[in-house]
């Protein structure tokens, strides 16, 4: 059996950053570090930092006052920024610098009094962190039949922002349905969206067209992960979401002489050399990296784990 690794896969500079913050928060200040949600969509992720001495919390009220605390790869709303100020508690943002864009750019829109359409998935939490940065009137549209539906006051002034991990295809859509119903709208081009996310599901078009099934690597709440698994399927190619290579069922591999595999954003390599693993106690393999993007993007870590504050 074949198989064809995507690339790029796995991990973005914007999970790097993240990981790497907790890892040296705990390595610098010592457990226990706090963090406010999953700090990535990741179990094996997660499981690591905890073992290491990282407590993950929901809410800011579950820190004890003053304890060191990082906000996730995904972003917080002003509330919550409020209330770790009120707990005293040392924040490290570890927002992905391409989400704080998000943010600064539906500020801007709302400070010149343009009501704001974030386009992305209710309840995801970059889209929460997201609604509670903007002031003034956000409306949330995750589809085109949302968008065909959508009032707003002043058809004049309305401007869009998007949730970085959507399909490209599916925010391509949105905004072209938004802009011929607000012919006047302003946005950032499609090209805008996260860079990780776009390469990942150029990646998996490419690789889609050479398999018989994809095995995509990441969890059930990554919204980029779940996006790759659906556009190998709109190309008509069985793809499947799993959480790590104990979750294979062999069955799904049946008559298949090409398997592709690649990883969500926030999925650590580690489970794609397990995938490999158990697919070679399978049958036998040959595993070819596809050729595809390479990815050199780097972003700044925080003062507090620079050794300069």
């Amino acid at each position: 059996m074949r198989v064809l690794l995507a690339q790029p896969r796995g991990f973005c500079a914007g999970v790097e950053r993240a990981v790497e913050i907790v890892e040296r928060a705990l390595e610098q200040y010592g457990p226990p570090v706090y963090v406010r949600h999953e700090i990535v969509h990741n179990r094996r992720v997660v499981e690591d930092l905890r073992s290491k001495g990282a407590i993950f919390v929901e809410e800011v009220d579950e820190i004890p006052e003053g304890a060191l605390t990082i906000f996730s790869a995904h972003g917080v709303s002003r509330k919550v920024e409020a209330d770790a100020a009120d707990r005293a508690l040392e924040v490290i943002d570890a927002t992905c610098p391409l989400v704080s864009r998000v943010h600064h750019e539906g500020q801007r829109y709302a400070r010149a009094g343009y009501e704001v359409i974030l386009i992305g998935h209710a309840g995801h939490a970059e889209v929460e962190g997201t609604l509670g940065q903007i002031d003034g009137t956000v409306h949330l549209v995750g589809s085109v039949t949302e968008a065909e539906q959508l009032v707003v006051g002043n058809p004049e002034r309305v401007a869009y922002v998007t949730q970085t991990t959507l399909s490209v295809d599916d925010t391509r859509d949105i905004i072209a349905t938004l802009t011929r119903r607000f012919p006047q709208i302003k946005g950032p081009d499609v090209k805008d969206i996260c860079y990780a996310t776009q390469n990942r599901q150029q990646a998996v078009r490419e690789l889609a067209a050479k398999v018989d099934v994809l095995l995509v690597l990441g969890a059930r709440n990554s919204s980029n992960s779940n996006r790759l698994r659906e556009i190998a399927e709109a190309m008509g190619v069985p793809a499947y979401l799993i959480d790590d290579a104990a979750a294979l069922d062999p069955s799904w591999l049946e008559g298949a002489e090409t398997v592709g595999i690649t990883a969500g954003a926030s999925a650590p390599e580690v489970l794609v050399d397990e995938l490999i693993a158990r697919l070679e106690n399978l049958a036998p393999i040959d595993v070819v990296p596809h050729n595809g993007i390479v990815e050199n993007v780097q972003f700044k870590l925080p003062a507090l784990v620079r050794g300069e504050a």
